[in-house]
């Protein structure tokens, strides 16, 4: 296997951060206002929905060679590249705003290719910090990432709820091709340390299929793990089938404002669960903490949907105040 040389601090790593996080912000509020237009528009639940299929779809099918793709390429550049093509994907968007051509297949099309980068991006930053942080450090990288994920959520349906009214879709749009630019700017700016490959003995070359298929192995061979994963998988899947309905049921009882503040409530409870876990550190079986917030998170669905044919506006955070 290739190891890498180790930043010795953080000075490296905050900028990088800073940049990302605004990206981050600007990437929620796209999401968010690309929800609302679409539905407002259409008034289909399918056709909006369709835009949480195309985020997520380009990461399933890429994701099992994504790492083993960016595992040989330069962690920036990769970083850099996908941050570009993320920021050309919703500048595509913004044109076709601005010409009065833009089709709802078209932002469909642009969603999947920003998917598609951030396929890329994600895992590409997730190895950068074991580069630039030195071990004592990983930890407080790792949180602060999770901190930077949570306050995203947090402030861009409030703030996206806002400016869609103010102004409206079009300059939301351009606001996120700003954060795409301001975190490549800090990409081109901060020099990555020397990233050279010490080789060891059992380093080697091997193919793209067989190091994915290595992976799966790797799993497999842990049923513990593979348990795991199909927890996980199936638990989101069912849940991701509920949360596509927020936004259509939250506009049926409400409007945008309220529905921007009902989603704000997912960030505080990522706040608050990434905090609490940073302190705490979670139960001494890990496990246990996984199926009891789960338990938890199904139960919050349970409130909202039983005997609840109309709810109020104030109970659907329960349905999205889980376990993040």
């Amino acid at each position: 296997m290739t190891q890498y040389r180790k930043a010795h601090g953080m000075r490296i790593f905050l900028p990088i951060w800073f940049g990302q996080l605004v990206s981050l912000i600007g990437s929620h509020l796209t999401g968010f206002t690309l929800g609302v237009w679409v539905y407002q528009r259409t008034g289909s639940v399918t056709q909006s929905a369709l835009i949480s299929l195309f985020t997520l779809l380009p990461g399933i099918l890429i994701s099992p060679i994504a790492g083993a793709l960016v595992d040989r390429w330069n962690r920036r550049w990769a970083m850099i590249l996908s941050d570009s093509g993320a920021g050309l994907s919703t500048a595509a968007i913004a044109l076709g705003l601005a010409t009065n051509h833009l089709e709802i297949w078209h932002i469909y099309l642009a969603v999947g290719l920003s998917s598609t980068f951030s396929a890329f991006q994600q895992p590409a930053y997730s190895a950068a910090i074991t580069l630039l942080v030195p071990p004592k450090h990983l930890g407080r990288a790792s949180g602060m990432i999770q901190i930077g994920e949570a306050v995203g959520q947090l402030i861009s349906p409030m703030l996206g709820s806002i400016l869609l009214v103010t102004i409206q879709l079009q300059g939301v749009i351009l606001l996120d091709f700003a954060t795409f630019f301001f975190a490549l700017v800090t990409l081109l700016t901060v020099r990555f340390p020397d990233a050279k490959p010490i080789v060891t003995e059992k380093t080697g070359k091997s193919s793209l299929l067989q190091e994915s298929a290595d992976g799966w192995r790797y799993i497999t061979a842990r049923p513990g793990l593979l348990a795991l994963l199909i927890l996980f998988a199936t638990r989101n899947f069912m849940i991701a089938v509920v949360q596509v309905l927020i936004t259509p049921l939250a506009l049926i009882i409400a409007d945008v404002k309220t529905l921007g503040g009902i989603m704000s409530f997912a960030g505080i409870g990522m706040v608050i669960g990434s905090l609490v876990m940073s302190t705490w550190g979670g139960p001494k079986r890990l496990i246990d903490g996984v199926l009891g917030f789960g338990f938890l998170g199904g139960i919050c669905i349970l409130v909202i949907t039983h005997r609840s044919k109309t709810p109020r506006p104030f109970c659907l955070p329960l349905l999205i105040w889980r376990t993040d």
